[in-house]
């Protein structure tokens, strides 16, 4: 594959911004027919699929801000000289071909495409069909900035497969695919699992937890458990499971306190057998499976625990690694929490929502991996490469 240089891929850029705002009215009247095809029962689905001037402002500035960062492609990681005189450099490269399979998001065919190409890979693009109108005048975007710079449409494809044309794809791609990269629900990621036939790397699902300890400041844990689960109850990052401590002081008064509020705000609530007990009116779990639901609704799950070492346990057993976060005012016990969790993210006092690239200081984001080879949080621009050796020698042979 042509190494492009930074210059190349930024003018690319500059063209990009400037073509989506040419063409925003176009773009939100194309998204417009998505919308109205779509079934609105599925909220979280929904909130997703909108695209409207904020939302290409956002796909506007997340170029922006990729354009601003500093070319990943052949920065050196290390340098080394042996005894011999051999010379050893470490550098960045490009992973080649990276497939991007989601569903639903217009501005992920933005998003992931700008942080894949600045980082010199060719990009695939199959995004669900309930996004069909908006991809394809995205792509037509695209398509324009590489061909008013001199390069080929073919670094930046919309793939038009239906599910069984996707699955032969992915068993026998038509060219050599390097990297895929799933981001979606449980099912879209079990169905790339099976049929990929490269690397894929897992961009997880929430099923998100905060444990509120026994000396939790409850005023925090209130706040931080209603931003967590009614801010956007469509990100991977929104709280799904609350476990409370059973030690922590007036536990009924603030079990209750908390399911007034939640009810208020319209938060279905259901609760283990344990909270049941003293509370007979809220829903009860009726099977285990529901543990590991990300809900993406408004619905949570309140459950007691009876200590820091079981809130651990029951995280690492059911969550999708993604975030989980601990309220308490003890510095001992948050280190114990975040050091044992098996998360990508883990939190002490803040709300999980900021599981985020441009939160986190990275910037525009591709997904939010659970993987722990190669990266693991938010993927950057950074994590879109991987490495390569270079090895300099004067008729070096090993003896």
């Amino acid at each position: 594959m042509k190494l492009l240089s930074s210059i190349t891929k930024n003018k690319v850029l500059q063209s990009m911004i400037r073509i989506i705002d040419e063409e925003r009215k176009q773009i939100i009247f194309e998204n417009q027919k998505d919308l109205s095809a779509f079934d609105k029962e599925d909220r979280a689905l929904y909130d997703r699929l909108i695209v409207d001037d904020a939302k290409v402002d956002d796909m506007i500035r997340a170029i922006k801000d990729v354009e601003a960062q500093t070319d990943p492609v052949g920065q050196n990681l290390s340098n080394t000289t042996l005894d011999s005189g051999l010379q050893i450099t470490n550098k960045t490269a490009p992973f080649g071909t990276i497939l991007i399979i989601y569903e639903s998001r217009p501005d992920v065919t933005i998003e992931a495409a700008v942080l894949a190409f600045k980082a010199n890979n060719k990009i695939f693009l199959k995004g669900g069909k309930e996004a069909k109108h908006s991809n394809i005048i995205l792509e037509k975007c695209w398509h324009k900035a590489l061909t008013e710079n001199g390069l080929s449409k073919d670094w930046i494809k919309l793939l038009h497969l239906n599910r069984d044309e996707t699955q032969e794809f992915l068993k026998n791609p038509s060219e050599k695919l390097d990297l895929i990269v799933p981001r979606g629900g449980e099912r879209l990621i079990k169905f790339v699992k099976t049929h990929a036939s490269c690397a894929v790397l897992i961009s997880g699902r929430g099923n998100n937890f905060l444990y509120v300890a026994k000396d939790a400041d409850w005023l925090k844990a209130v706040k931080v458990i209603v931003n967590a689960k009614t801010d956007k109850i469509s990100g991977c990052n929104a709280l799904d499971k609350v476990l409370i401590d059973k030690n922590l002081p007036n536990f009924d008064f603030k079990v209750n306190e908390l399911q007034t509020i939640l009810t208020k705000l319209k938060v279905d609530i259901l609760v283990d057998e344990k909270i049941a007990e003293t509370f007979p009116k809220l829903n009860r779990i009726d099977n285990e499976q529901i543990w590991y639901e990300e809900f993406l609704a408004m619905k949570i799950l309140i459950a007691q625990v009876e200590s820091v070492d079981e809130a651990i346990s029951i995280i690492n057993t059911y969550s999708g690694g993604h975030s989980a976060a601990i309220i308490t005012e003890n510095g001992a016990t948050a280190k114990t929490f975040m050091e044992h969790v098996d998360s990508a993210a883990v939190y002490h006092n803040a709300s999980t929502r900021f599981t985020d690239g441009g939160q986190m200081g990275v910037g525009a984001e591709l997904a939010i991996s659970t993987d722990k080879l190669h990266h693991r949080g938010p993927l950057g621009l950074k994590q879109l490469v991987t490495n390569k050796y270079y090895v300099f020698g004067d008729g070096h042979v090993r003896v």
